[in-house]
């Protein structure tokens, strides 16, 4: 593999490989804590704070994730009664909709972050300023927003049907169910 295409593979999955990173993280620095607590009386002062805050950078993460694989939750039932042509654009427009809505947050959690928050709050007990911790909100829904257009793009001009998942699983587990009748 040349360079290139890892660079681009690497980009192209950055998100989960923070969000398994931080998932990693987070799970064994709460197990510390277990373990000390639990053999030694005593805990480490940041770590339940660090580990919040890491669990909640993995669940942004794990949005877009979510996001980059059309495996968002969505009441998509009422499509089910529309002709596929019709079908597409509604999906669309909901898409559309829904990036609508992420770059408003973006704007307002960007303002927040670095226009309203007050420089000198600060975490409890790491003393690290609450921006750095804040600023998963803009860099996940941009993310997100990127991920559905993209998902938009391969949808409406490229032809390609993406399927979450989930919806993959049934179907090989509907063809496995019909080869052994």
């Amino acid at each position: 593999m040349s360079i290139k295409n890892v660079t681009l593979k690497l980009l192209g999955n950055i998100e989960e490989y923070l969000a398994e990173a931080l998932l990693a993280c987070f799970v064994l620095l709460l197990f510390a804590q277990i373990l000390l607590r639990q053999f030694f009386q005593y805990s480490l002062p940041w770590g339940e704070e660090l580990a919040t805050y890491m669990f909640v950078w993995f669940a942004y993460l794990g949005a877009t994730v979510a996001a980059k694989m059309s495996a968002h939750n969505r009441v998509t039932f009422q499509f089910q009664f529309f002709p596929p042509i019709v079908r597409k654009v509604c999906m669309a427009v909901s898409d559309v909709l829904w990036v609508c809505f992420n770059m408003y947050f973006v704007y307002l959690s960007y303002d927040f972050v670095f226009n309203r928050m007050n420089l000198f709050w600060k975490s409890q007990t790491l003393g690290l300023p609450m921006k750095y911790f804040y600023m998963i909100l803009p860099a996940a829904f941009t993310l997100m927003s990127i991920r559905i257009l993209w998902n938009l793009y391969l949808t409406l001009f490229k032809g390609v049907e993406l399927l979450d998942p989930e919806a993959e699983e049934i179907e090989k587990l509907k063809q496995t169910a019909a080869t052994q009748q």
